[in-house]
């Protein structure tokens, strides 16, 4: 069922009514006329007795939108008669309890409870689902929840008997003091979407411009049996030292057509089941999804301006924390169909051995800031609790997001919803980890002010139910605070390295002045994790991310060009490390292919011999799908947040026109990584592990780094990169005694000479080195 974007008022519809007590209700629908109101009046008097004046005589009910499935929609009319009513069981009401918090069965009906410290007034909505594929509906039951019967503390709460144990979507209205200058955005205008639903039921179809206005609702199935997750299922628990991760949108993976998927299931849940041999022939071990709560892809489109052409494929504007994003369900099966093949899709990837890692956003949410809200939930539930506000300035929204909010995250009715939400992830859906967008505002205290030991953090890392998770923070956000190698983490927390990223994209590009760096990055980042009990892997290792080039892009084009993104070109970054390699764009010779191409292997050789890699960040067209095994481009495109099409969607029919090159060379990276133990060693690189064949590390114009890894029974690596732009004659070491060099690697060869397993013997003692090359040798007996 597809919900509404607009609403119909009828006349004389009793819909509001007290929570007082434990009184039976009766809900009836009739024509909107005279005649009509006057009978539905004088029944309503029969059946409510002395009860009637608590909810008065005249209230709202609202007609809704429903579609079964895209672009089938039926618009529901009152009826032709006016004596013809629909009427609802009998609503008995409770005051209810405050816990849990969302909506729960308990033994006298179902419970709903909320939280809102500065609401003068909360009324519960209904709408109950009936008829065929449940496109018919009772209308809206609006219950007002009374604050001296409904309410403990600061949570509202009530009790209904006998509504149905599904079909049913739920929101409240708050009402408070309208007062900005003190952080209150209370509108009762707005229907809000409850934070602690665990199903959110909104438009059906990803990106439906037929209903691009769909409002979000809460729902829930009491009858729904608990998943099967089967007799021999186990979760993978794969070391840290041992993650490969793979960046990808859930959506964009298998969207395009030439993903050979029944259109039923493309973009969906289902979907990446099927293209799991692709993730295994490839090599990784753990999938790192670009949001999958609840978000809003048509955000942009709800009002004119410059974005308005776009759609939200990245997610990074969340809703609801526990709902997954209902439009991820194969053929529009809506939000219970979404949580099982969600859970099918990780039982499927467990079985297969590879774990799954969300990507997850705390920092902010959808709703925006004050000068274009888009009010779905916390902001008209409590502003000044759920949002940093700023009171010594007019009650503004503080914005460390970038997105014109920030979540409140170190209150603690914040803090306990986003622990809350973590743990239902871990419980309900098995999920092994997160990764944390913006964490530095997970740093900073309800003023926005920086603190050195922030609760939340803390209680993540200390939670013992996540205690078996990956907790991974993005250590930086957009007000300033640069926490990478300086993230509290109580030895627990992880970090995507960005000074990993930049030190190895001028060095491999051949910037002056970055061997020391680039070494010191590849050899674990010692400077900034040999702290406490931290360990290399606490630092992630990654050259592409969704933010920013693709691994083709980033050898292909000297400038962003985000034109097509409505914001003039303000947006994405500026420094991005980038060459071209003598042209910007596609329409390149053949000499500067063969460079770029030559360039991309280098980039992956060196992420995949990185010390201690917790996820290399397989690196891909990683907005939405990791194209950059075969070379994705976005065409110089460095924010591509809202395009949901081949500039984001992977490209299965270019993966196949060019699977012997550049994926074979990453897939066989990959595995020889996995293969040799010299590359995830427990602690940090000691001097005894490993040989710097260097004595020129003063001279910023060299470009020429080697080394041996040492292993301890002898199979010893030889690794060297150049990064002239010119030939460079490699002194290749004796190896190990009863040993002889085989080449493994030569980025300058064409394949399958590029990489060769086995390995080719015949190393003299001088190798002549290409120019943006990048070789490994091993030693053999």
């Amino acid at each position: 069922m597809m919900l509404p974007h607009s609403t119909l008022w009828g006349n004389s519809l009793p819909s509001r009514v007290s929570a007082f007590g434990a009184h039976p209700i009766m809900i009836s629908r009739s024509k909107s006329s005279e005649r009509a109101a006057s009978s539905v009046k004088s029944s309503q008097q029969r059946v409510f007795g002395e009860v009637r004046q608590e909810f008065g005589d005249r209230c709202q009910m609202t007609s809704f939108v429903h579609a079964a499935g895209a672009g089938d929609q039926s618009v529901l009319a009152e009826e032709e008669e006016a004596s013809q009513m629909i009427g609802s069981p009998m609503l008995k009401v409770f005051p209810g309890q405050a816990h849990p918090l969302g909506v729960s069965e308990v033994e006298n009906g179902t419970n709903f409870a909320i939280f809102s410290e500065n609401a003068a007034a909360v009324t519960l909505c209904l709408v109950i689902q009936r008829g065929i594929n449940n496109k018919l509906d009772q209308g809206m039951i609006e219950l007002s929840l009374d604050p001296q019967v409904n309410k403990t503390g600061d949570i509202w709460h009530i009790c209904v008997e006998d509504l149905p144990r599904n079909n049913v979507l739920y929101s409240y209205r708050v009402d408070g003091s309208r007062d900005w200058h003190h952080g209150h955005r209370f509108d009762t205008r707005n229907t809000l979407l409850d934070p602690y639903a665990k199903l959110v039921e909104g438009r059906r179809i990803f990106a439906d411009a037929n209903n691009k206005m769909s409002k979000f609702f809460g729902t829930y199935d009491f009858d729904c049996l608990p998943f099967d997750w089967g007799e021999n299922y186990k979760l993978p628990n794969i070391p840290e030292k041992d993650l490969v991760i793979y960046e990808m949108n859930v959506r964009a993976f298998t969207a395009d057509e030439s993903s050979g998927l029944d259109p039923e299931i493309r973009g969906s849940y289902l979907g990446v089941i099927e293209k799991i041999p692709h993730l295994l022939e490839l090599g990784i071990n753990a999938v790192e999804l670009l949001p999958v709560f609840e978000f809003d892809e048509m955000e942009f489109q709800r009002r004119p301006n410059p974005r308005d052409h776009m759609i939200n494929t990245w997610g990074y504007s969340t809703i609801n924390f526990f709902a997954p994003m209902s439009r991820y369900a194969s053929n529009g099966g809506g939000p219970l169909n979404a949580s099982r093949e969600f859970k099918e899709m990780v039982k499927a990837l467990h079985n297969a051995g590879i774990e799954v890692i969300l990507d997850v956003v705390y920092n902010h949410t959808n709703e925006a800031d004050d000068g274009n809200p888009y009010t779905t939930s916390f902001r008209g539930i409590d502003n000044k609790v759920y949002y940093m506000v700023d009171l010594n300035n007019n009650g503004q929204l503080l914005n460390f997001s970038g997105c014109g909010n920030t979540l409140n995250c170190n209150h603690p009715v914040v803090m306990q919803l986003i622990l809350d939400s973590l743990r239902h992830w871990v419980v309900e859906y098995h999920v092994d980890g997160f990764r944390f967008d913006l964490a530095s505002v997970l740093c900073r205290g309800t003023d926005g002010s920086p603190l050195s030991a922030p609760p939340l953090v803390k209680a993540i890392a200390k939670d013992s139910i996540l205690s078996r998770c990956k907790i991974i923070a993005e250590p930086w956000d957009c007000g300033g605070l640069y926490l990478v190698g300086k993230f509290p983490n109580w030895d627990r927390w992880a970090e995507w390295n960005g000074k990993y990223r930049d030190d190895v994209r001028k060095f491999i590009k051949g910037d002056t002045g970055m061997k020391g760096g680039f070494a010191t990055r590849i050899a674990g980042s010692a400077d900034l994790y040999r702290v406490n009990k931290r360990k290399p892997c606490h630092g992630i290792n990654f050259v592409i991310a969704h933010d920013g080039f693709t691994l083709y892009d980033l050898v292909s084009y000297n400038y962003k060009h985000n034109d097509n993104n409505g914001e003039g070109g303000n947006d994405g970054s500026n420094d991005n490390f980038s060459w071209n390699c003598g042209f910007e764009g596609e329409t390149a010779d053949a000499n500067v292919k063969a460079l770029r191409l030559r360039q991309m292997k280098n980039f992956h050789v060196a992420l995949m011999i990185s010390q201690q890699l917790f996820g290399s960040l397989l690196i891909g067209n990683s907005n939405d799908v990791n194209g950059d095994e075969y070379g994705h481009t976005r065409y110089g495109n460095n924010n591509s947040y809202g395009h949901d099409n081949a500039l984001n969607h992977f490209q299965w029919g270019q993966l196949k026109d060019k699977k012997n090159e550049l994926f074979r060379f990453f897939s066989e990276m990959i595995k020889f990584r996995q293969s040799h133990n010299v590359f995830t060693r427990e602690s940090f690189i000691g001097k005894n592990e490993v040989t710097w064949h260097e004595d020129n590390w003063e001279n910023s114009e060299s470009k020429f780094l080697a080394f041996t890894l040492h292993e301890e029974y002898g199979g010893d690596l030889y690794v060297a990169f150049n990064a002239h732009d010119y030939f460079v004659k490699a002194v290749i070491p004796s190896p190990p005694d009863s040993r002889r060099w085989f080449r493994v690697v030569d980025t300058n060869l064409e394949s399958p000479d590029d990489f060769v397993p086995e390995g080719v013997p015949g190393i003299k003692e001088i190798y002549n080195m290409a120019p943006y090359s990048s070789i490994i040798l091993e030693s053999k007996m």
